[in-house]
């Protein structure tokens, strides 16, 4: 654009970043259960994931920096807890993708803790977040283990969830309530 001065103004097209839209999907499930603990809900908490350090440096006692570190053992799932007297355990997980998601992203140990959480009457459950779509989904235990022994894909087609999971709506207080479908889950398990 020229001005009578004759300066130029130039404008450019600026990048649109969709990496992060909102938060991530362990950002808005480590609020929840801060919510749910605030109002004595639930106590569910996030593992952490069992290191065994070897290298740090110490320039100074509150400046320590781990240089180096491995992973004692597989880890399970991401959050357990307790919630109206059962066990709740689940793992959550991010694509990319818009059509389907991979079940590279879970491992095989991961599946065998989400059988045996379930074979000892707990309720065990993925979160699966579509980040390009903006949607979240609660898929049971039950149903991921029936999709792999049944089916020899390498992933699990969106249109899957759309039919055999629950989706979850972004709230504010908690920002993904689920809970409300845990609660489901634990009246169909009455029946």
């Amino acid at each position: 654009m020229k001005y009578p001065a004759g300066s130029k103004t130039v404008f450019t097209k600026k990048e649109i970043d969709y990496s992060n839209r909102g938060m991530n999907l362990e950002e808005d499930i480590n609020l929840s259960n801060e919510y749910y603990r605030s109002i004595d809900k639930a106590y569910i908490y996030k593992k952490p994931t069992p290191i065994q350090i070897t290298k740090v440096d110490y320039p100074s006692r509150n400046k320590a920096v781990i240089k180096e570190a491995y992973f004692l053992e597989p880890s399970t799932t991401d959050y357990n807890g307790i919630y109206k007297g059962k066990y709740i355990d689940f793992e959550a997980k991010q694509t990319s993708n818009n059509t389907s998601f991979p079940l590279s992203n879970i491992h095989k140990h991961q599946i065998k803790h989400i059988e045996n959480v379930i074979r000892h009457k707990g309720v065990a459950f993925l979160i699966i977040r579509f980040t390009r779509l903006n949607e979240t989904y609660l898929l049971e235990g039950e149903k991921l283990i029936d999709y792999i022994n049944n089916n020899t894909k390498k992933s699990i087609p969106h249109s899957y969830f759309l039919k055999n999971a629950t989706l979850l709506k972004n709230e504010y207080r908690p920002r993904i309530d689920y809970l409300k479908i845990v609660d489901e889950i634990l009246e169909v398990d009455k029946k």
